[in-house]
């Protein structure tokens, strides 16, 4: 399951944009390898390399072949996809899921983090939504920021109101 290349392109685009800042120059010499502010503990606990990064698995969410017309029905397929992202999240699994909002055939994303695309796999299923063949998914493995790690609990932290 391969991630067209346009939309791997923007992907690595994005997200390459969000590990470099402004301002970052070209180390030379022995400032290139090390850093000062380099937390030990904190890299251990996010699982990150000598680099920062780690090994994810991508998913996008596309629009499935299934067709629901009863409206009770995607409600409650919706609400269960909610929580299935939820639970996913506090267990650690998922790291970071939204949707895409300009329509179309791509729906959203999920970055998981486990580093098999079969691991992937096993929690996609878990997903209501997804098994109802409202989705469809695409994964691949991804290399990011170990950074990520703490995105679900910065989120708790600034969001008022629950899905």
């Amino acid at each position: 399951m391969n991630i067209s290349k346009n939309i791997f392109a923007l992907i690595i685009t994005f997200f390459a944009f969000s590990v470099v800042t402004p301002g970052q120059t070209e180390k030379t010499g022995e400032a290139a390898k090390s850093n000062q502010t380099y937390d030990a503990e904190l890299a251990r606990q996010f699982g990150a390399d000598d680099y920062g990064m780690k090994q994810y698995v991508f998913v996008v969410l596309k629009t499935g072949k299934t067709k629901i017309e009863d409206a009770e029905k995607r409600k409650e397929l919706q609400a269960g996809h909610m929580k299935n992202i939820s639970r996913l999240a506090e267990e650690g699994k998922l790291v970071l899921a939204g949707p895409f909002n300009q329509g179309g055939d791509l729906r959203g994303i999920y970055i998981f983090n486990v580093k098999t695309l079969e691991e992937a796999a096993e929690l996609v299923k878990t997903d209501p939504a997804i098994k109802a063949g409202l989705f469809d998914v695409e994964m691949t493995r991804w290399y990011g920021s170990a950074a990520l790690m703490n995105v679900n609990e910065t989120h708790k932290k600034i969001q008022k109101k629950n899905f």
